[in-house]
């Protein structure tokens, strides 16, 4: 026979104090924000005062209160709310606490990488403030998911690489991050001076990824404004060093994320990648009217699982079409930088972290790397001249 945990509001009070307040200060025990606490049973509900300036932003604050909540003994339910104070502008600011070191609850919401990290600043429009030691930052987009534009950034920031030029890359899919495993790479970044992030090193790229600051398996569960937060902080706050070149592999489509990203990183181009089917290249254009918008040049497009090449006899099959993406380059008046066929090489070394580029250099699909990229270099050097840039 069991018996009933009695649920004490001290001890619900103690699990909450491990949840830092709404600017990862203090704790909302200690700030006054917690109220309302009500107990049914094993049921708890309660409200988190918050400013309404930081309303949107703070979904994992309430989260990790619930999950605070939750591990209070005899708790099987928590009810938390968010209730905004519409207050603050003309009430005294309460004390600010000394800083503690992170809680696992608000560790588990916010990754301890990016935390008692500062929202960034909304920039007055268009404004594009460069990213010191970077010398052009390009985009490497899609319309939609699953057309190999993650295996083709990776390919072209080694093909650069390995024509001299000093590269990162920038894993911007805050969802679903690739670079790890394309590159071979594992663990979590560390912080150096002034909390700024270390990025990762492999065959000679620098580079930062939402998979080295969240474990793989975890689904990173953030609204808009969280999203944003962070892919500045991996943008701004990473010790890049002195680089010729950024390779940004944006998040597939085209949502707040990658407008918010358009809008205001200083991105010197944009590289379209699409497969040839008419579903692909209908998303493409949508992409493509993205960048042009907000006046980001378009480098090019490239034309990926372009043909099926038979290992065995070396025919070529057109098994998503063919030529879709080199005709809608023409139509809108782009560079069209080359077509990468469906084989099994790419797909292996990319699965192996070892992109083919650097895994077998002398086969003809690294030299289509090198092609296409040696391209996208021509044009960037081209669209600087025209627009008075540093060529």
């Amino acid at each position: 026979m069991g018996f009933a945990v009695t649920i004490a509001t001290a001890q619900i009070l103690d699990q909450l104090k491990r949840v830092k307040g709404p600017e990862l200060i203090g704790n909302i025990v200690d700030l006054g924000l917690v109220s309302g606490i009500v107990i049914e049973g094993d049921q708890l509900s309660f409200s988190i005062t918050v400013p309404a300036r930081l309303a949107d932003q703070l979904e994992p604050l309430r989260a990790a209160a619930e999950k605070a909540a939750l591990a209070s003994p005899g708790v099987a339910g928590a009810q938390v709310t968010l209730k905004v104070d519409d207050t603050e502008e003309t009430a005294s600011p309460p004390p600010q606490p000394v800083r503690s070191a992170p809680s696992v609850s608000q560790s588990e919401a916010i990754p301890p990488p990016m935390q008692k990290r500062a929202p960034p600043p909304t920039p007055a429009p268009g404004a594009k403030a460069p990213v010191p030691g970077i010398g052009a930052i390009i985009a490497v987009a899609s319309g939609k998911g699953g057309v190999g534009k993650s295996t083709t950034s990776v390919n072209i920031a080694l093909a650069l690489q390995a024509s001299g030029l000093r590269v990162g890359v920038l894993d911007a899919d805050i969802y679903g991050p690739s670079m790890p495993r394309l590159l071979g790479l594992s663990g979590r970044t560390q912080s150096g001076e002034n909390r700024v992030l270390i990025p990762f090193e492999a065959f000679g790229l620098k580079v930062m990824s939402m998979g080295f600051i969240v474990e793989e398996d975890t689904a990173t569960a953030w609204r808009g404004p969280m999203v944003m937060q962070a892919l500045t902080q991996m943008l701004r706050e990473v010790a890049w060093g002195e680089l010729d070149v950024l390779i940004v592999d944006m998040p597939p489509g085209t949502g707040d994320a990658q407008l918010t990203l358009a809008q205001n990183a200083p991105l010197a181009g944009a590289v379209i990648v699409s497969t040839p089917q008419d579903l692909a290249l209908i998303d493409a254009r949508k992409g493509l009217k993205m960048f042009r918008k907000v006046d980001v040049p378009i480098l090019g497009i490239v034309e990926n699982m372009s043909y099926f090449q038979c290992p065995d006899c070396g025919g070529r099959q057109s098994v998503f079409g063919h030529g879709g993406a080199r005709a809608e380059a023409e139509r809108i008046g782009a560079p069209f930088l080359g077509e990468v066929p469906l084989v099994m090489a790419i797909r292996a070394t990319s699965d192996g972290g070892t992109p083919i580029v650097v895994s077998d250099p002398d086969s003809e699909q690294a030299r289509i790397y090198r092609d296409i990229a040696s391209a996208m270099w021509t044009r960037l050097t081209e669209e600087r001249i025209l627009a008075g840039g540093q060529g």
